[in-house]
């Protein structure tokens, strides 16, 4: 695929605005060396990619697993395109985009943000990836909606020289520069002990039923490595398995919780979930079968990315757990990352994935007991934000004001 013919279509099929700012820099950085994919064919459906202009703003303190110090770029500008993989859970447009756009501007004053949602479809994140590379991108940063089908994106990258940062989800190709994300083996183990210990606590037998579990996509390379971490503790318990199931999609895991109950009824003694959303879901579903609040608290439900609803849940009793991954450094590793890419510098890192240079930040489980010490202190989340007149009493019983 060649970038003058296709960077033609694109800008008008595409419809890619640009807002005001500083041109970006007609040199592209270098990318990782190593042997390419072919590029796929772009999709016709309709994508959408804005371009924000970063205004000025002295740089913060470097993030943990980050690079090393980086001097506000007042006298360069760069095009950095992000692209994040859908709107399903809240996290992408509410934190990870604001996070990235302030850090990119503390870095780089004048750079330029080319910005994309794929909206949970892999020809839509190709599409807008595309267009970014014919706007002249200089690095790409993408969280990929499908880890295998990004490889794609990263060959197209290469051909024009531009290196590609993976963003929170590994993207299958040898040729990525760059990873910020989080240990997510880490997330599993933190899930599934959380779960274990407190059936255990509670004096749950692990001959009394089993639990079910909710994994994540099976197109997620981040859901494999929590199942990997997940399944070693559950298996090391005693408790089984009573079924389990693939999906980052609300719907269709509701309806499958609503299937296991038809299934297994109170054989249920513990449900993992590999995220909020899916802990909501599932709870929803033992709700519509008549379950009782504190029949479903004591099924101990886990979740990841500590959401306002997660967190609401665990503060009503219906939740046990949430896993914390402060998505700011991991956007601020990432910002900073791109910035040094782009001037043809070695980012740092503090480990590997699949042997590409990574910045990794540990993940934290979240209970009722430490709401308050962990997402509220950090300023992830306000109190308002989770004690909303229906959690003001659980709140104010968990000691969160």
């Amino acid at each position: 695929m060649r970038r003058s013919l296709f960077g033609a279509v694109a800008a008008f099929a595409v419809g890619v605005t640009v807002l005001a700012g500083c041109s970006s820099s007609s040199n592209k950085a270098a990318s990782a060396n190593g042997s390419t994919q072919p590029a796929s064919s772009p999709s016709t459906a309709a994508a959408s990619s804005t371009a924000v202009s970063s205004a000025s703003s002295s740089v913060g303190a470097a993030s943990s697993g980050a690079a090393g110090a980086v001097q506000p770029l007042t006298d360069k500008s760069f095009k950095i395109g992000l692209d994040l993989p859908e709107t399903t859970t809240a996290r992408y447009e509410t934190k990870d985009r604001p996070y990235f756009t302030d850090a990119l501007k503390q870095y780089c004053p004048n750079c330029k943000l080319l910005y994309g949602n794929a909206n949970s479809s892999a020809s839509t994140q190709q599409q807008q990836a595309e267009s970014m590379l014919a706007q002249g991108a200089n690095v790409l940063v993408i969280d990929p909606f499908d880890g295998v089908a990004a490889a794609s994106i990263v060959s197209a990258a290469k051909t024009d020289k531009v290196p590609v940062v993976a963003y929170d989800r590994l993207i299958h190709s040898p040729d990525l520069a760059y990873i910020a994300s989080f240990d997510y083996t880490q997330v599993g183990k933190l899930q599934a002990t959380a779960l274990t210990d407190a059936l255990k606590a509670q004096g749950v037998a692990p001959t009394s039923g089993g639990i079910l579990m909710i994994n994540g996509a099976d197109t997620d390379n981040n859901a494999h490595s929590i199942h990997d971490g997940a399944m070693p503790v559950v298996q090391a318990s005693g408790y089984k398995v009573l079924a389990s199931h693939d999906t980052w999609d609300p719907t269709d895991a509701q309806q499958w919780v609503a299937g296991q109950i038809t299934r297994f009824g109170h054989q249920i003694i513990g449900i993992y979930s590999a995220n909020d959303t899916n802990a909501a879901s599932a709870i929803a579903a033992l709700k519509a079968a008549g379950w009782t609040n504190q029949q479903i608290g004591a099924l101990d439900l886990t979740g990841l990315d500590a959401s306002q609803q997660g967190l609401q849940n665990i503060v009503a009793g219906l939740q046990l757990e949430t896993t914390y991954n402060a998505f700011k450094l991991e956007a601020q590793s990432a910002a900073k990352a791109a910035v040094q890419l782009a001037l043809g510098q070695k980012p740092d890192s503090n480990g590997t994935v699949s042997g590409v240079p990574a910045a990794l930040n540990p993940p934290q489980a979240i209970t009722v007991q430490n709401i308050a010490s962990t997402v509220i202190a950090d300023g992830f989340w306000k109190v308002s934000d989770i004690c909303t007149s229906q959690y003001a009493a659980a709140c104010q019983k968990a000691g969160i004001q």
